[in-house]
This record gives structure tokens, sequence and C-alpha cells, in this order.
């Protein structure tokens, strides 16, 4: 059992890159060129002499650019000509000059609730922060392409509630310590609120914003990359409405603080700019007007705003992605339900500014994610399914292969006994729906055993759990994990979850109980089962942390009869407490009846089968009063669980991972696998870096 440990502990995902050479290229572009980190070296690409070098020193990769890396600090943003930086002391903004040193104060009216280039409270992360050893995060601004402004923002959190967290063992020792902070909870009147600034760099003149003040769901605008600098020299930024219903482009004049409105959309239900949080907004200024997103019909697509009216760019079953690049007759960009096995799969097309010739720039059946140089002459293609390890290209738009730059060799992870994961497609719980999502099979798979089943979940309603990539991303690795160990893994995306039509995303709308549709995974179980008899039914647990740790607790609930064991990490039981963004745009109003339903302790007097409950004491994103509100009303109906709360220990339990892991998996061992763990086994802790922040 301890060599399934320590295999298990290499599917994580700091161990991945390592396993797999030629994996996870991340280009960083400088006119058309890029370098990327290989290791403890660096590699050097110039696509248009096809020159490709690898092994090199920073020295050696410094003279291929023909300039100096900055040196800018791990909280300064540097601008764009490297010549700046601005950085925070206290409640205000600074500008240094890197060469002379010189420094330039931009404000100096900050407090600590009305701070400058900060996100509210409730989005800065400052347990983490804190255990990067950082005093705060970099600062929220935008430098302008040319180096001579910078936006950003003064929040308010005057009249926001606070929350507290108590810190029962700090580092110095002594007595607990409390931490206190501005934090917002659904149905909550007063939210954070954003004044967005525009300061000269080289004078510190600023230029207020004359539109009102942001209402922050959560964090700021230039935190979601929800603003940005635009070629016409003006700044824009996306404004929604309180309940996330109206979606307004906001256009903001440096000069005048002047603001007006491109493009407002409304709808029924949440009206947004992207397929899932986590993705830039697809909305791109040009020459020609604006380029829209917009799932108005159904799915996600692309219109264009000009003087003469709205021109449709795409349309179709099937769903943008994330818009690439534009030039003065095309659009390019990413879409998904183009490949009929497969709708999850991106391919790269692109389409006329005036709705004709639309065309796929890549014609197989692979998912390509996609990095664009920053000239925008071609771009970073790493193409792989589930099974297929990436090849990654330079190409340009046209889709013809410029430069080879790797192709991953997966041989080191297949030695510590990984199988591929298994794409699969089955009938949500309504017999009718497609559902895709991948079946990861236990290492040393012998078909003539029983094998128990893990499921993992996350339900959304923000982003989805499965990839469809070689890389199985954040949510992915702990999947992995678990089949090392001697579990059959599944994960799922039910209904309720984004990346595809926008009625399957709003099955969730008004009922995040149905995010993911629990349903549709105990349907999906069921039919697997009939064609892998070496599925035991008779022995399911379900695992997940954060929406995930929501979701296990809920199968559990909801379905006695199929989850006899389950462990719920940092699990955002009751949305009434959580931040408004999740209840805003994804539940609706707050309706206290409603969101009753939906809490997972209104259900506390189901539960039958084992449940281990996790939860950071210092989470200050989903705090652990959530599970503590949940325990209170298992205690009330005389329910057995097990619970472990983890001093010092922030959202996901980062800076303990080698701890809750290990205990998730001797959980699912012991009850689920009937077998007994490893003694004294113990993980090597994730090394954290201030690179953690960026992107």
């Amino acid at each position: 059992m301890k060599d399934r440990y320590r295999a298990a502990e290499l599917q994580l995902g700091h161990h991945r890159a390592k396993l797999v050479p030629g994996f996870r290229i991340r280009p960083n572009w400088s006119g058309g060129r890029f370098w990327y980190a290989t290791g403890d070296s660096f590699a050097f690409a110039d696509p248009r002499s096809g020159t490709h070098k690898t092994g090199l020193t920073l020295e050696q990769l410094t003279a291929e650019l023909g300039v100096e890396f900055p040196e800018a600090g791990p909280v300064e943003a540097l601008s764009p000509d490297g010549r700046r930086v601005v950085f925070r002391k206290g409640y205000d903004l600074w500008i240094r000059v890197l060469e002379t040193g010189e420094e330039m104060r931009l404000t100096s009216d900050g407090t600590a609730e009305q701070p400058y280039g900060t996100n509210p409270d409730q989005a800065s992360y400052k347990m983490m922060t804190r255990r990067l050893g950082l005093p705060y995060p970099p600062p929220m601004v935008l430098w302008s392409p040319d180096s001579a402004k910078v936006l950003t923002q003064r929040i308010d959190q005057r009249g926001v509630p606070l929350m507290h967290l108590v810190e029962s063992a700090p580092p110095g020792g002594g007595r607990p310590v409390l931490h206190s902070y501005h934090y917002a909870v659904a149905g909550d009147e007063v939210l954070p609120r954003a004044e967005l600034i525009v300061f000269d760099a080289a004078t510190g003149q600023a230029v207020h914003s004359k539109g009102a003040p942001l209402q922050l769901h959560f964090a700021s605008p230039i935190a979601y990359g929800d603003a940005w600098w635009a070629g016409d020299g003006a700044a824009y930024y996306l404004e929604p409405s309180r309940d996330m219903r109206t979606l307004r482009l906001r256009r903001l004049d440096p000069v005048t603080g002047e603001v007006t409105t491109p493009v407002e959309e409304s709808g029924p239900t949440r009206v947004d700019a992207r397929q899932m949080a986590s993705q830039p907004p697809n909305v791109k200024i040009i020459p020609q007007g604006v380029v829209w997103y917009s799932q108005r019909d159904g799915w996600g697509h692309l219109y264009l705003y000009g003087e003469d009216g709205v021109t449709r760019l795409t349309s179709g079953e099937w769903a943008v992605d994330q818009v690439l690049h534009a030039d003065d007759r095309h659009v390019y960009f990413t879409a998904t339900g183009l490949v009929p096995q497969d709708p999850y799969l991106h391919q790269v097309c692109r389409v006329a500014l005036d709705g004709t010739g639309f065309t796929r720039i890549t014609t197989d059946d692979l998912d390509h994610e996609v990095r664009v140089a920053d000239d925008g002459s071609c771009f970073l293609d790493a193409a792989s399914t589930v099974d297929t390890p990436p090849v990654t290209t330079v190409r340009d738009w046209d889709g013809t292969v410029l430069m080879e730059v790797a192709t991953a060799d997966p041989s080191a992870l297949k030695a510590t006994g990984w199988n591929p994961p298994e794409r699969i497609k089955v009938k949500a719980a309504d017999g009718v729906t497609d559902l895709y999502g991948v079946l990861i099979l236990p290492h040393d798979f012998d078909p003539d055993r029983s094998y128990p089943i893990v499921d993992h979940v996350y339900p959304g309603p923000q982003t989805k759990r499965v990839s469809a990539a070689f890389d199985p991303g954040f949510l992915g690795y702990d999947g992995e994990a678990l089949a090392a160990l001697g579990f059959a893994v599944l994960a799922l995306d039910g209904r309720g979850t984004p990346g595809r039509s926008k009625a399957f995303h709003d099955a969730s709308y008004g009922a995040h109980a149905t995010a993911g549709h629990m349903d549709d995974h105990v349907a999906a179980l069921k039919q697997l089962a009939e064609t892998r008899p070496w599925l035991d039914l008779t022995r399911v647990g379900v695992f997940g942390g954060s929406g995930g740790g929501y979701a296990a607790t809920r199968a559990m609930l909801d379905h006695p009869d199929v989850f006899s064991v389950g462990v719920a990490e940092c699990g955002s039981h009751d949305a009434r407490f959580y931040h408004p963004l999740l209840a805003d745009a994804y539940m609706g109003p707050l309706d206290d009846d409603v969101y009753e339903r939906m809490a997972n302790q209104t259900y506390a007097d189901r539960l039958t089968g084992k449940l281990l409950l996790v939860h950071g004491e210092l989470d200050d994103n989903v705090t652990p009063y959530l599970t503590m509100r949940l325990v209170d009303r298992l205690i009330a109906a005389n329910k057995d669980f097990d619970l472990l709360i983890v001093p010092g220990a922030e959202h996901l339990s980062l800076g303990y991972e080698f701890y809750v892991i290990r205990r998730r998996w001797d959980y699912l061992v012991r009850h689920l696998m009937g077998e007994e763990p490893p003694k004294d086994y113990r993980l090597d802790p994730v090394v954290f870096t201030s690179d953690m922040f960026a992107g």
C-alpha cells in the first residue's frame, strides 16, 4: 500500500511536468518570438527564422532576446517598456523609475476602508499572501500599452459587514488572533464599490472616472480581466448589474474621465461575456466596432457592433469558447461543439467581419489549447486528447505549421502505473441528454477484479470539472491520484455546468442543489457498470473540494443508497453566507425558502454513510462557518461523522496539502476499499511561490 501512496503522490499537479517532458509549454512572447522555462533552464524560439534553442542559461536567453530582464519585485507592476513599476505603500500607490530609483507618490489619502490599487478584502486572499511571505498581493493596475498611463481603482468598503476568522495557533505563539475583514454575503444591501482612476505615469496627474462606482460581487474588473486598454487609446470595462442579468460595456476616456456605453445586453438569467469564470471575456475592440459575445439565441456566438448596426458573425448549435485575435478582415477564435463525437474539443476557427466565410483552421479531432503571439502574427498550439499527449507547434492563421516545438513524452508517467483516462459518453438522468466525462482506471487494472469507485465531483456552475485535453487541469490531478491508490474514478460534467448550450448551463440557475446534477452522476454510474462488471456499485464514494465539497455532501444526503463514503473539503454548504457572486450570478435574488432548500444542513438528518468534513480555519473565501453550520445540524440530528479543522489553513488547505490529502486518501482507503492505510506516510509539501498570483 505504501508503494500505491507514492505512485498517487506522483500524479499530483506539481509532479506532472517533471514526469512528462514537453507537457506544458507557457510562452512568454516578445515581438513574435517567445521563451519558456524547461525545468532549470530556458528555451527560445523565433517562428519567423525557425530558430529553436533549448537548455539555455538566463544569460544565454538574455543574449537571444537582445534585452535585459527588468528587475521588478513580486508585488510590483512593471510597465510594458520595462522602465517603471507601480507598487503599494500601506493603502496608497507609488511609481518608481527602475533606472534611477526615483519614486513618486500617486495617492495620499488611502485608508483601510478605502484603499487604492487593491481588491476588496473578500477577494484579497490575505491569508495566502501571508503564507507566501509577501506584504500584499501585486497591485490591481493596468498599464497602457505605451507605458504612459496607469488604470487602477479605489475600493470603498464602508458599510460592508465584517467577517471574522480566529487563528487558534498563531506562528508566534500566544493567544488566538482575530482576523476581521469586509465580506459581503448573498442578499447584503451594501457591496464593495470601486472608483476607476487613470494616472499619468510621468506627472502623477489623476483623471477620475465620471461613471458611477462599480458594485463588486467579489473581485474588481481588473482582477477578472474585465478591464483593458484598447487600440483607440481608451480604457474599457465590463459592468454587470446587481442581479447579473444585464451586462454593459463601458468606455472610459482617459483624458476627460467621461464614460459611455457602446454595448448593453439583458436577459432572463445571467448575461456573461464568457463560457466559464476563469476565461477572459470574449469582447474585442477593433476599428470596425466591438466584437461582442452573446448567448441570446441559446448558444455562445459573436456579433459585431459597428457604425451600421449589429452584424451577426457566427451561428449554429455550437459555441464560441475564446476570442483569440482580429485583423482588418477576420476574427479568430476557438469553438466547441464542432467535433460530433465530443462537444468539448476546442477547434481554432475564423470568420470574416461581415459574417461570411466561417472556416475551421484546425480540422482534426483533437483539443487545441492556444496562446497568441503578442504581435498577433501566429499562435502556439498544443493539440491533444485525454489519452493523446500534446504535440505543440506554432501556426499561422491559415493553420500552417511554422515550427515544431515539442512532443510530450509520457514514458515516465506510464512507469508509475498511470493509465490514460477513458473518455466516456452517457445519458443524463432524463434519459435524453448526452453527458461526457472520463473514467480513470486503477493502476495495475485487471478486468477480472472488482474495484470500488470514487466520483470526483465539481458541479460548477462557474466552471466544469473535466478537461478534454491531456492535461487534466487543476481539478483533475486529485482524481488521477485516487486511481493510483486502486480506485476506479469517475469525473463527469452533468447538466448545469458551462461549456455547452445556454439551456444546458441554466439547468442549475436558481437551483444550486442541482448544479452538476448528482442524479446524472448516479445514472452514469449505473450505465457504466452495465458494460464494465468490474465496477462495484456496492462500494461508491464521492469526494470534492469547495463547490465540490458542497456537491459531495449533497450526494451523500440525496443519494444515500448509492454513495456510502464521502470526503467534503472546504464545502460551500450554504450560499446565504457566501459572497454574492455565486448567488447573484447563478441562483437569482435571495429567497429564504429557495436558499434554505439549497443548503446542505437542511437535510442533515438524511446522512447514513461515512462522511469526513474538512475545513481550514483561516479560509477567507469559503469560510469555515459554512461547514460548522452543517456540523451543528448533524449533531442535532444525532448523526455520526468525522471532522477535521486545520489550524492556519486557507481555502483548499493551501500549505497543508501534505496532511489533508493523506487524510483524504486514508479515509477512502479505509472505509471504501476496506484496507488499512500505510502507517506514518507523509507527502512532500508543495512549495508555494509568488508567481502563483500570475494567471
